[in-house]
């Protein structure tokens, strides 16, 4: 192999599994921070008119918000309208290949949501399996590509 194509190839690797990892390591954080610390709620899972919408295995969910929440330029915050408002969001961390069938259009799901940013959703815990499972696939995935693209300038070095 090229030297020029060995290094371009092992700094494109290491760079890509580098930010996959921090992705992973910051989705996972901001998941378990709005289910320890977020607002649980039962959103409705609603029907997509869109047909991308509706190979999109995660699904779209609406829910109520009391009027306190929002954050400072929120429904309940100075300048705002006080009034309760519907939010309409699809859950974070949720990566199966396709849509399991419990979330079909109408079905009740747990949620937890971020009291600042309404539009920040998670399952609640029990809402869906093998979460872990998939972190950990993503994970490994961003060691496989940070260590081959470590292993491609190593060569080209020594």
């Amino acid at each position: 192999m090229d030297t020029t194509t060995a290094t371009v190839g092992g700094l494109v690797l290491a760079l890509f599994g580098g930010v996959l990892l921090l992705w992973c390591a910051a989705e996972v954080r901001l998941r378990l921070r709005v289910r320890r610390r977020g607002v649980p709620a039962v959103a409705t899972v609603l029907a997509e008119e869109n047909v991308h919408g509706q190979l999109d295995s995660a699904p779209l969910l609406s829910f109520s918000v009391p009027p306190s929440v929002g954050g400072p330029g929120g429904p309940g915050g100075p300048g705002g309208c006080g009034i309760a408002g519907l939010v309409l969001a699809r859950p974070r961390g949720h990566t199966p290949l396709r849509r399991p069938d419990r979330f079909a259009p109408g079905a009740s799901v747990r949620i937890c949501y971020d009291p600042r940013d309404p539009g920040r959703v998670v399952l609640a815990p029990g809402e869906i399996s093998r979460v872990a499972v998939a972190d950990l696939l993503w994970s490994a995935l961003g060691v496989a590509c940070l260590a081959a693209g470590a292993g491609l300038l190593a060569a080209v070095g020594g």
